[in-house]
C-alpha cells in the first residue's frame, strides 16, 4: 500500500480533512455524495502515485459509491504540517479514457 494513502485513511479516520472548493465542485458536477467519498478512502486503491507533487504529496484512488459506481479520488497532504487530509478532486471515471477496470490511462 502507498504511503501517501495510508497517511490519507489515517487522517480522514480521526476527520482531519479539508475538500477543495474545486473538490467541492467536481463532487457537485458529478453528482458523488461526500459521504461516499470519506467512507470509501478505507478501501481505496491506488491508481497513480505522486510523491513528489509541488504542492502536497498526492494519490489518485479508485473507490465506489454506495452504488458500487466508480469514483476516482485525487488526495493529498501538506508537506510542511502534514495534516489535514485534502480531497483535492473527485470525479466518475470515463470508460473511454481508462481501462475496463479504471486502474490504467488508454493509450491516445
Amino acid at each position: 500500500m502507498s504511503e501517501i494513502l495510508h497517511r490519507v485513511q489515517a487522517l480522514v479516520a480521526r476527520d482531519e480533512y479539508l475538500i477543495s472548493r474545486h473538490g467541492f465542485r467536481e463532487l457537485l458536477a458529478d453528482d458523488i455524495l461526500t459521504e461516499d467519498v470519506l467512507t470509501g478512502v478505507a478501501h481505496a486503491v491506488v491508481v497513480e502515485s505522486y510523491p513528489d507533487s509541488r504542492k502536497e504529496p498526492a494519490v489518485l484512488v479508485l473507490q465506489h459509491d454506495r452504488e458500487s459506481r466508480p469514483v476516482h479520488v485525487m488526495c493529498g497532504i501538506p508537506k510542511t504540517e502534514g495534516t489535514p487530509a485534502i480531497l483535492v478532486t473527485a470525479y466518475r471515471p470515463a470508460a473511454e479514457l481508462w481501462s475496463e477496470d479504471f486502474m490504467k490511462r488508454k493509450q491516445r
